[in-house]
């Protein structure tokens, strides 16, 4: 099967510049993969480049992009088979007008013909599905999906799989022209009657967005003709996101809960789910796959897994004071070997295949949402208390105490909220070891009617 390539502007995010990058794009047996060039443009620059009449930047521009779209081309014919692995290896990184990245790990190769899909067959019944229309949802969703798990992103393909397998219980494998604002709102009314909730509604939805976007990007349909998603068409309801935080009072009773001795899981999932309270809402994923290594003097720094994305600019490490409760955590749970590569929880093993790492993930969120179920039913405390609680509540616990919104969103990582980058450089460490003291404030009042504390 023939590669294409074209030079595009990629209009999915602007940059701090008001300009867009200038990517490179190559389409095989229907994967595509963009390579970002060197130039950022806005929409008029990037229209003016056919023009026979412009300045001499933009005249050195385009000789430039013409001779990538010269160049790669020539790359790609002289590969014997093709591969998107090869095409990086062999062209990308060896051109200076692309932008370099970190390669993916984590993938053995891009070629497909290579990739086995065999171990994910029984949780992605889709990848033996059988596609016979041209143009139908399916393609895009496999496509996609393919892709996804070749990079080891097993949770995004779990959420694409589950939004193609609701639509497709809804009016089977329909071409997208056939997916108008009536068949959504449709689509919605049903789901609803089943009592599916507006966040699983959201859950399905965002995926076939993002479906229709790569379709457009692709060249398989075109937006002005079949896109029913925005503003005066068909808009993904948004939950009301009414989440439940445990208060201060809740967070000491499970702090000073006596655990059966007779029952170490319990006193281990308390733990984890304290370790992530403590650690800035760490997710589970992110405790798992902590390593000695993150560990610097008195902080834990480390990187969201959720925003570890190589086509993505570097994501800003999150640093978490280690309080001394930490400290204790990783002494009595943790793994005795100390060597800097080594996990430091005993959740992980190391050269897992990601399909593996995301059992033993779900295991273990599993395992600490049943045990705190358990230990807030015997408190007598009538709320949940799952790992995603403990997040939402490190952060409802420091806004009460004074904490900014946007110290709160670096503290969680959010980094890509465009309102608060300017924030985001500006708390030092001893902000942060501050207010890591505030989270177990409950504390100094039990100390206090001890005695201790005047």
């Amino acid at each position: 099967m023939s590669t294409t390539l074209c030079i595009l502007l990629d209009t999915r995010r602007i940059k701090k510049s008001k300009k867009y990058p200038v990517k490179l794009r190559v389409t095989f047996e229907r994967l595509t993969e963009y390579y970002q060039s060197i130039f950022d443009l806005s929409k008029e620059e990037f229209d003016k480049l056919t023009a026979s009449r412009i300045s001499s930047e933009l005249q050195s521009i385009r000789d430039k992009l013409k001779e990538i779209e010269r160049t790669a081309e020539n790359a790609v014919n002289e590969l014997e088979h093709f591969s998107f692995a090869d095409f990086e290896k062999d062209f990308i990184q060896k051109n200076n007008l692309f932008r370099q990245r970190k390669l993916k790990s984590e993938v053995p190769s891009q070629n497909t013909n290579e990739f086995d899909y065999s171990p994910f067959y029984k949780k992605f019944p889709l990848l033996l599905q059988e596609h016979k229309k041209p143009g139908t949802i399916s393609i895009s969703y496999l496509t996609f999906i393919k892709k996804v798990l070749r990079e080891g992103r097993i949770c995004t393909g779990i959420n694409y799989h589950c939004s193609y397998v609701s639509l497709k219980k809804f009016r089977g494998d329909v071409r997208f022209s056939e997916i108008t604002v009536s068949y959504l709102n449709e689509y919605e009314s049903w789901l609803k009657n089943q009592s599916i909730s507006k966040t699983t509604v959201g859950m399905y939805l965002r995926p076939l967005r993002s479906i229709f976007n790569e379709a457009i990007e692709e060249g398989i349909i075109k937006r002005e003709k079949c896109y029913p998603f925005g503003r005066r068409r068909y808009c993904i309801p948004a939950s009301k996101n009414t989440k439940k935080a445990l208060d201060l009072d809740d967070i000491k009773k499970i702090y000073y809960y006596k655990c059966d001795p007779e029952l170490e899981s319990e006193e281990r999932a308390r733990d984890y789910w304290l370790f992530s309270y403590f650690g800035n809402g760490m997710n589970a994923k992110d405790i798992a796959c902590l390593k000695n290594k993150n560990i610097n003097d008195s902080y834990v720094i480390f990187e969201r897994s959720k925003t570890e994305r190589a086509m993505r600019s570097e994501p800003k490490p999150i640093t978490v004071f280690l309080t001394d409760d930490m400290k204790a955590i990783i002494e009595k749970w943790g793994n005795k070997d100390k060597s800097p590569g080594n996990f430091i929880f005993p959740v992980l093993e190391a050269g897992i295949t990601p399909l593996r790492q995301y059992e033993l993930v779900q295991l273990f969120v599993s395992f600490i949402n049943d045990w705190m179920k358990r230990i807030l039913k015997k408190l007598g405390i009538d709320k949940k208390a799952t790992t995603y609680v403990a997040r939402h509540t490190f952060s409802t616990v420091l806004k009460r105490s004074g904490a900014s919104t946007e110290y709160i969103q670096e503290a969680l990582g959010h980094s890509d909220v465009k309102t608060t980058e300017n924030y985001l450089d500006s708390f030092g460490k001893d902000v942060k070891r501050e207010f890591a003291h505030r989270l177990s404030s409950f504390k100094n009042e039990e100390m206090a009617k001890e005695g201790f504390i005047e």
